[in-house]
């Protein structure tokens, strides 16, 4: 028996090193030598870095916080972690012998009838057994090895998975933050303008009372500050939305969590150096692809496998009696050698499997040269954004000085009788207008900033300032209507 057993273990050791699964490597993917549009920026990629800390903002700091330790779409992404990572070992458990413990106690009564049945057999008699048994695959075509592969491949991009939701919330937080502090730049403005607006209509009364200009003039006025006082209204309205949507995040009920209103533009943060290989690096989305790329190559060899026989070790020992002498050793019983299990006909079945598992891979694989291609296209989208939108926000920053200018000087006109009210009105509103726009593509230059950090995986080493003590008690440096509201009607 010794020797059986020694022969078993040694083919064992044989063909153990068999795999049928091909050999991998990451798909190819035609990467340029560098961006189109530039290189984001002279900062190196760091990775692991809390990169909202650039806006030098202690609120955004404060929530980004209670999304790691609150926000209910991270938890069940850690806990989808963590059931990948316990089938991983459950898949391993399949390398190693099977152990158990086997027994039972039964009184049991025979039929008379019963075929073959000897004369001196009893009726009634007991069948007591206390033993182990040992099972173990024979591991000689690699399917086992593969299946631990592939599951510890899944594993792996479950935890990139993991990442990618992590880096996805911060910055969907962050960018509704950015754009609940543009509507807080943009109510800031919207109330001057409120202010001037009344002075213009308090003008166009007086002057009206004097017998000076026509009533037209106070409809236009009055109709001009109920204009701007409903835009008001409605970012009073798009703000209450973007408080709901961060309170969701941060794991707490809308109704019991609100953010206090502060008009303090977020700076433009200083960004990294890259190149196109860097989203090969550090993009959690392309490594989860590859992960899963890596673990359906392994599934084609543990597929293959079953092509051959396989071959399973089995001992079995133990005692027995019809009483309770468990102990004796003239009751000893055992049995241990190899079994083999080879399906001759399955209609088709094991290339069926085959085909799905190597229709899996390509699958996978183009998966993978998808994510790459977004991934660059993405960098490319933001640092494009960000060159025009920097060139459109100049642009429109003079717009919006020239406005202001016209506006006083139409106001100035219109005192002293040489222009009408529609000049007046016209003017400011070409102003409110040039100055909303400012204060949107400022936005949208922090949202392309948020992009560029998502695109490229998220994350890098950067020198900021320490925030203030509290936005709140932040002098208000923006002062994109003060030309106007000094013009005293």
């Amino acid at each position: 028996m010794k020797l059986r057993f020694w022969l078993v273990a040694s083919t064992a050791l044989a063909f153990g090193g068999c795999d049928f699964a091909p050999r991998f490597a990451p798909p190819s993917v035609s990467m340029p030598a560098k961006f189109m549009n530039g290189s984001a920026g002279g900062f190196e990629l760091s990775p692991n870095q809390p990169w909202w800390l650039s806006f030098n903002d202690r609120t955004l700091d404060d929530l980004q916080a209670q999304v790691d330790a609150a926000n209910p779409d991270l938890a069940a992404a850690v806990a989808a972690n963590d059931a990948a990572q316990a089938r991983a070992l459950e898949a391993l458990a399949g390398a190693f012998p099977q152990i158990g413990a086997i027994g039972h106690v039964t009184a049991n009564k025979q039929s008379a009838n019963r075929p073959l049945r000897s004369a001196d057999q009893p009726t009634y008699y007991g069948d007591n057994v206390l033993g182990a048994q040992v099972s173990y695959e024979i591991d000689m075509w690699g399917r086992v090895r593969d299946l631990v592969k592939a599951a510890n491949a899944t594993a792996e991009a479950n935890a990139d998975a993991l990442d990618e939701a992590r880096l996805e919330l911060h910055a969907e937080l962050a960018r509704d933050y950015i754009n609940l502090r543009g509507l807080d730049d943009e109510s800031k403005l919207l109330s001057d303008t409120v202010g001037l607006y009344r002075s213009s209509l308090q003008l166009t009364q007086s002057l009206l009372h004097a017998q000076i200009v026509s009533p037209a003039d106070v409809d236009r006025a009055q109709t001009q500050l109920s204009s701007v006082e409903a835009q008001l209204s409605d970012n009073a309205l798009q703000r209450a939305a973007l408080e709901d949507s961060i309170a969701a995040l941060v794991g707490r009920a809308a109704g019991s969590f609100s953010i206090p209103r502060a008009s303090r533009p977020l700076p433009l943060p200083k960004r990294p150096r890259a190149v196109p290989a860097d989203v090969l690096r550090r993009r959690p989305d392309v490594a989860e692809q590859e992960r899963l790329t890596a673990a359906a190559n392994q599934e084609v060899g543990s597929t293959r496998a079953n092509f051959f026989p396989r071959f399973t070790l089995l001992a079995v020992g133990g005692t027995q009696d019809t009483g309770f002498r468990l102990f004796n050793p003239a009751n000893t019983f055992g049995t241990i050698g190899p079994s083999v299990n080879f399906p001759l006909f399955d209609a088709g079945l094991r290339k069926a499997e085959l085909d799905v598992a190597k229709a899996e891979f390509t699958q996978a694989a183009e998966n993978y040269r998808s994510t790459v291609l977004r991934a660059v296209k993405e960098v490319e989208d933001n640092l494009s954004a960000l060159r025009w939108l920097a060139q459109e926000l100049g642009q429109t920053e003079t717009a919006a000085e020239a406005a202001r200018k016209t506006a006083e000087l139409s106001l100035t006109l219109y005192r002293a009788g040489a222009a009408s009210f529609l000049e007046v009105a016209t003017a400011q509103s070409d102003a409110l207008v040039a100055e909303r726009q400012t204060i949107a593509l400022h936005t949208r230059e922090l949202e392309a900033d948020i992009g560029l950090m998502l695109a490229l995986g998220g994350g890098w080493a950067l020198s900021v300032e320490p925030p203030p003590p509290s936005p709140d008690l932040t002098p208000d440096p923006v002062q994109l209507v003060s030309n106007i509201t000094k013009a005293k009607p």
